[in-house]
């Protein structure tokens, strides 16, 4: 089996490098990896897409990783009480400007979805007959207009367990499963910030959400 409890958050998200592709899991911070974002400012990656449900806050979750100028590429659905992306992306200073990217909420959960399990993309009314539908394919079934929307993938997703065990089963607590548990089948490497780690088989089949066939590092600590 393979050992994949890491001392540190820092040596957890070891892989990623400049210009990866990340989904990071939670909304408004709820169900966020607040540890392994930390430890990815620390190490100092850039021109980083991230895929995220939300920009965060100034000074806290994905909004920390705005801040540094980590971040090139946003998509998200909510970025409104992050102040610093409208900052950025008006800014004419070429190295800080940031790129948004806004998906309706449920739609970007749907391509989460469909990118893990390895459709091509999903079919939406949402955004029919709006600017969202500039440059997308509209297919009409029984009279109705749908958005055809690509699936999303990652090179790398950053996720919150309450509770994992030594192989990476998952449980979530209450909300903070939000988008941590489609992300965890949609990208090539998985990483948990874990608030606690019990031993396998300490967890009931019953409740875990992701299984930890999906999991390909961890590290304990999170808040």
């Amino acid at each position: 089996m393979p050992d994949k409890i890491k001392n540190t958050a820092l040596e957890a998200i070891a892989p990623i490098q400049d210009g990866s592709v990340i989904m990071i899991g939670g909304f408004t911070s709820c169900g966020t990896p607040l540890n392994l974002i930390d430890a990815l400012v620390e190490k100092g990656v850039r021109h980083l897409t991230v895929i995220s449900s939300d920009a965060g806050v100034p000074g806290k979750g994905v909004g920390k990783l705005i801040s540094a100028g980590m971040v090139k590429t946003l998509i998200a659905s909510h970025v409104g009480l992050n102040p610093e992306v409208a900052h950025r992306m008006n800014t004419n200073v070429e190295s800080d400007k940031l790129e948004c990217i806004l998906v309706p909420q449920g739609t970007l959960a749907e391509r989460i979805r469909a990118g893990g399990a390895g459709l091509g993309g999903i079919l939406t009314p949402t955004g029919a007959g709006t600017i969202i539908a500039e440059g997308k394919q509209i297919i009409t079934l029984d009279g109705r207009d749908f958005l055809l929307e690509k699936s999303l993938k990652a090179d790398f997703a950053l996720i919150r367990a309450s509770k994992i065990d030594t192989f990476g089963n998952i449980v979530y607590y209450g909300t903070t499963k939000n988008f941590n548990s489609v992300m965890a089948t949609a990208a090539d490497y998985v990483i948990a910030g874990a608030c606690e780690i019990v031993e396998t088989g300490r967890l009931h089949p019953d409740t875990i959400h992701t299984s930890g066939i999906f999991i390909d590092a961890f590290a304990g600590g999170e808040p």
